[in-house]
């Protein structure tokens, strides 16, 4: 199974993975240009992460999250969250076309809500004992 994770993200890498990254990495640097949003700055560079290798990793619930990760969630979304989460279901439907890219369009549709709520959530490799994630 390891070695089926490994060929589907450099594929992915390749394919989808490296664009999306460079769209957090933008995201980011933008966020970390004012001084006040470097909280959102950081969350983008730890969700490029998570955009350039994503096969064999999850998104969970941070236990423990309350009502400040919210707060910046809703900010979030307004200024970044809904062109990221774009970027990723317009990628979904290029993969789609292809039955080879079927796998990595669901991975980009996996994505999404981490593209709209990175604060309150973080993300894990696949197998772990964990709460599953919840908006």
């Amino acid at each position: 199974m390891a070695f089926v994770r490994l060929v589907l993200n450099v594929i992915w890498l390749f394919v989808a993975g490296f664009w999306l990254a460079v769209g957090y990495v933008i995201a980011g640097v933008i966020c970390c240009v004012l001084i006040v949003t470097i909280p959102f700055g950081v969350a983008s560079f730890r969700t490029a992460n998570y955009a350039l290798w994503p096969f064999g990793r999850e998104l969970v619930r941070k236990p423990g999250s309350g009502g400040s990760s919210t707060v910046l969630n809703v900010i979030w979304l307004i200024v970044a969250g809904w062109w990221l989460a774009l970027g990723h279901v317009a990628t979904a439907i290029g993969l789609a076309v292809t039955i080879i890219g079927l796998p990595m369009a669901w991975a980009s549709l996996k994505m999404i809500p981490v593209a709209l709520a990175p604060f309150g959530n973080e993300i894990v490799h696949s197998g772990q004992p964990r709460e599953p994630w919840q908006f």
